[in-house]
């Protein structure tokens, strides 16, 4: 009954029987089968407000509910066209049948998806946020790693194993500096077990002779047959190649979150869009039911705080405005100096390990790990002081956490570019190559004497301590305080509770790990393979301690935003890591006893003398894109470009702006038509409950629209600036 209602609405019979007088051509005529109930459906007819249509109608501009809206669909799906083959659409609907079967079987391979959406359900979409980002960093190193393996890791192992070395020629001067090349890592034969773990942890003895690191790459080209593969051009086009994969796949990422930033951070009628279009119907089971209710209800519970904290911000006076602001300064500076302190701690202990080098195993031990030992201590202690600091502060919650990460990411990353600078300080004797220790290598071979192997373990130890400070930590203190706080009833352990999963830290935690890596990914080839196995054991760790010892975090935030500013956090941490690529390859001699440079005087010395030995094509074409008939009209097709981007997005965000304006006004108009609607039904209402009364003649509905215009509707005045509902 419904279907034939609804096919009468959208083509209602004649008034007068006309076969012959009718516009619609034969195959748009409906005739009605005698003696039956079948619903006729003529879905090419043009609606009643555009006559020269020919679009069907759409079926989510129709006042159906679900089940006939999915009806008629149906019945559209089943309709074939005059005029087109119907083997062309069987094979139309077989290709998009197997695209959907594809995806969904694809779905069941993506990475830990049943895992993050429970994670969502329960602890909501920051949360859920944080395990997303580690996905993607996961991913990330995993295709870096194949692409380090598959053009420098296996070439190497295959002709070192075939001995088909072939060195080359010296491009520089080798007279004067022999005692330059001494380098002999390679461990004794007899060595006590326990020497073999402090090899490990330290990155030294038989891990230092292995192809983790610099050093025990050649620097020799392959030629047989016909074929030649250059072992130091492909380490270093490897390495700018893996640079330049990870920089496209952050911005391909940072492009998909900005455009939901654009679209969804703060729009209006956000609450009615996560009421009306936030359930997904698609959803089987209690289980899943229960994890997208409890998703939304986190999503609420995070507007709703932002909302009220903006109420209160507004509800300042003068004087309590200034007071707030002043202490904010106070703060920063108070801040500051922490930050300052850390980063003189961090440049003294650099210092002193690698000039207080002991005989003892153990104590040399230490001394390695100390500048790991103080980055670690003071990136835990300075940002839970920042934190206990932000509380006073008075933000909401979203710019608490991004002021957190901002100070955060400034403390740790500049941390390690202290580490650097003060590496780098001792192995070029602070840029003076006539000082008495780097006067015959140009770096202080004395105590480097493969230095870009120093500068990969140092990286490596990093990499390590960090996994095992969370590891430690999980066992240590998270696990026994959960136990405590459970089996415990005093009043003190129930004041502090269960641990809460704060977001900021554990996100920078992984951006802090990943510019690490890409850091020393040039002096240790196999880091990015070893950080994708140590992600994927945070992702375990982390899931199981979230679940067993946490708590849902008392103070939410929007997880739309903090996605692209995460992103945002991991390119200035690519940013660091590139200059210390490029300082490395351009500025700092190679070390003479290894590594595949260990002949040039830069590392970039390999790619002019690749390019000479190409044919004189190959040259030519090379030269004009070096050249300056070739950069210049480039930077200036460049210039225009980024111009017309930039206004192409200001139009865009005009456009954006009075959108959200038009929704607001139609917000208040449909407000104000329900209280029209609702004052009406009163009066309806209370006639109807007096009927000893006379019947006062009521308005009829149309006359709402002229007691609309004569009451002021401040929503149409073009002076006020609409508020958001």
């Amino acid at each position: 009954m419904e279907l034939r209602e609804f096919n009468n609405q959208v083509h209602p019979p004649p008034d007068y029987p006309s076969p012959h007088g009718s516009q619609h051509s034969l195959r748009l005529r409906t005739v009605p089968a005698q003696g039956t109930s079948a619903v006729q459906f003529d879905w090419a007819s043009p609606p009643e407000d555009a006559e020269d249509s020919n679009e069907p109608r759409n079926l989510r501009e129709l006042p159906l509910h679900m089940g006939l809206k999915k009806a008629v669909w149906q019945v559209q799906q089943m309709r074939v066209p005059v005029g087109s083959s119907s083997w062309n659409i069987r094979q139309s609907q077989t290709f998009w049948r197997f695209c959907e079967v594809a995806k969904f079987i694809l779905s069941y391979f993506v990475l830990w998806k049943r895992g993050i959406q429970r994670i969502g359900g329960h602890f909501g979409g920051g949360v859920q946020s944080y395990f997303l980002y580690l996905r993607f960093l996961v991913i990330l190193n995993f295709l870096s790693s194949l692409l380090i393996g598959a053009f420098v890791l296996i070439p190497s192992i295959v002709f070192r194993s075939m001995n088909l070395n072939s060195t080359i020629a010296p491009t520089v001067n080798l007279t004067g500096v022999e005692i330059c090349l001494q380098y002999d890592p390679k461990p004794d034969a007899l060595l006590v077990f326990y020497t073999y773990f402090l090899d490990l942890v330290s990155g030294t003895g038989f891990m230092e002779y292995s192809y983790l690191f610099y050093g025990y790459y050649n620097n020799s080209v392959i030629e047989s047959n016909g074929f030649s593969y250059n072992i130091p051009l492909a380490y270093l086009l490897t390495a700018a190649f893996y640079f330049l994969f990870c920089l496209i796949c952050m911005i391909i990422r940072m492009g998909d979150t900005a455009r939901l930033v654009v679209t969804g951070g703060g729009a209006v009628g956000g609450y009615s869009m996560l009421v009306f279009t936030g359930w997904d119907h698609g959803l089987q089971g209690d289980r899943a039911t229960k994890l997208k209710k409890n998703n939304l209800r986190h999503r609420l519970q995070v507007d709703l705080e932002e909302e009220r904290l903006k109420k209160k911000a507004a509800s300042l006076t003068l004087g309590q405005t200034v007071s707030l602001y002043a202490l904010r300064v106070f703060l920063n500076l108070v801040v500051l100096i922490l930050i300052g302190a850390t980063f003189y701690c961090i440049a003294r202990a650099t210092q002193f390990s690698q000039s207080n080098v002991e005989k003892s195993d153990f104590t040399e031990l230490l001394l390695q790990y100390l500048p790991s030992m103080v980055i670690t201590a003071s990136n835990f202690v300075v940002p839970l002081l920042c934190d206990k600091i932000a509380l006073l502060e008075k933000y909401s919650p979203s710019t608490t956490v991004i002021l957190a990460l901002l100070r955060a990411v400034f403390l740790r990353l500049v941390s390690l570019g202290v580490l650097l600078f003060t590496l780098w300080e001792q192995i070029t004797c602070k840029g003076e190559n006539s000082s008495e220790y780097c006067t015959p290598c140009k770096y202080n071979h004395k105590r480097y004497e493969c230095w870009e192997t120093r500068v990969g373990q140092e990286m490596y130890k990093l990499t390590l301590f960090d996994f095992l400070i969370t590891i430690a930590t999980l066992i240590l203190v998270e696990f026994p305080r959960r136990i405590v706080v459970d089996h415990c009833s005093c009043k003190l352990t129930q004041l502090v509770g269960r641990q809460e999963f704060l977001v900021a830290p554990n996100v920078l935690a992984l951006v802090y790990s990943q510019t690490v890596v890409w850091t020393g990914a040039l002096f240790c080839p196999l880091l990015p393979f070893i950080n994708t196995i140590k992600f994927i054991l945070f992702y375990y760790c982390k899931k199981i301690t979230l679940f067993q010892n946490c708590q849902p975090a008392t103070r939410n935030f929007r997880s739309t935003t903090s996605n692209f500013f995460f992103l945002l956090v991991l390119l200035f941490g690519w940013m660091l890591s590139s200059m210390v690529l490029l300082y490395s390859v351009a500025k700092i001699h190679p070390s003479y006893g290894c590594g595949p440079f260990r002949t040039n005087s830069a590392m970039w010395d390999v790619v002019p003398g690749a390019v000479t030995m190409l044919s004189h094509t190959s040259k030519e074409f090379l030269f004009y894109i070096g050249s300056q008939k070739f950069s210049i009209p480039l930077f200036i097709f460049s210039c225009v470009l980024l111009c017309y981007v930039s206004a192409l997005t200001s139009v865009h965000g005009k456009s954006v702006t009075l959108l959200k304006s038009q929704c607001k006004l139609e917000q208040r108009d449909k407000q104000f038509l329900v209280r029209q609607i609702e004052e009406l039904n009163a009066k309806v209402q209370k006639e109807q409950r007096e009927p000893q009364q006379p019947q006062r003649e009521t308005k009829p509905l149309y006359h709402a629209a002229t007691q609309r215009n004569q009451h002021y509707n401040y929503a149409f005045d073009p002076d006020e600036c609409p508020r958001p509902y």
